[in-house]
């Protein structure tokens, strides 16, 4: 995942303004926004702060765990099912029309690993232009981890 800091963070969809596109990213913790990227992929965030202050992270990717053949039907594949932040949405089938809706109380559930997790590495963001050296990526390094 990686974090995204609203008004001080240049790289953050919010960082100009409020627009009707960002919204959900000013929302109490736990709301959840959805946007598309290159007009091609979905790509969800889970906001982080308190309402006002927008700030969010970016799920770059998961493991599937429960649901597989439905994952597998809407990814058109068996493998490479959730590593990229497109990959993801499109495999848990998560779309626009959730942004704005709350996690876990709305149409996007999502639960921790019951299991130990290893150790989080800590880099700098892939895939943007702008704050590039902010060391605000964080991934789980396993052979099954997020990009």
């Amino acid at each position: 995942m990686e974090a995204y800091g609203g008004s001080t963070d240049p790289a953050s969809h919010a960082y100009r303004s409020r627009t009707d596109r960002n919204e959900p990213m000013f929302e109490d913790a736990g709301a959840v926004y959805v946007y598309r990227s290159y007009g091609i992929h979905w790509c969800m965030n889970v906001v982080t702060g308190q309402e006002g202050s927008a700030s969010a992270v970016l799920l770059r990717g998961g493991t599937v765990t429960r649901g597989l053949n439905t994952v597998i039907a809407r990814r058109k594949r068996t493998d490479h099912l959730a590593d990229g932040p497109g990959k993801l949405c499109q495999a848990l089938g998560v779309d626009g029309t959730m942004s704005g809706s709350l996690l876990n109380d709305g149409p996007i559930n999502l639960t921790l690993s019951p299991k130990p997790l290893n150790p989080v590495e800590t880099t700098v963001r892939i895939g943007i232009s702008k704050a590039k050296d902010r060391p605000w990526r964080f991934r789980i390094p396993t052979d099954h981890s997020a990009p």
